[in-house]
């Protein structure tokens, strides 16, 4: 499995509209093949910091999602959103506890 999270830092006034995009594309983003998991996170001291988290059955599933017509569409918007360039990284997990 891989973990998928992304930073994405938004222009103030763009925010609002990061959420209605992301609120309209997540069940599609979700019901890609290989994907188990979809969260957005909210940066607790910046309004304006947002974090994707995805799990996927394999880096394939991320790639085929990542090169896929919907994410580029999705991408797209969410760009033009930006203030900052995002960052993402991609993570095996190692322990869980709990």
């Amino acid at each position: 499995m891989i973990v998928r999270i992304v930073k994405m830092t938004f222009e103030p006034s763009n925010v609002d509209a990061f959420l209605e995009l992301f609120n309209t594309y997540k069940e599609k983003i979700r019901a890609s093949a290989g994907c188990s998991r979809l969260e957005l996170l909210k940066d607790h001291a910046a309004d304006n910091v947002y974090f994707t988290y995805s799990e996927w059955e394999d880096e394939a599933s991320l790639n085929h999602y990542r090169y896929s017509a919907l994410f580029k569409t999705v991408w797209t918007q969410t760009k033009a959103l930006f203030a900052d360039k995002a960052e993402a990284w991609s993570l095996d997990r190692v322990l869980v506890v709990g």
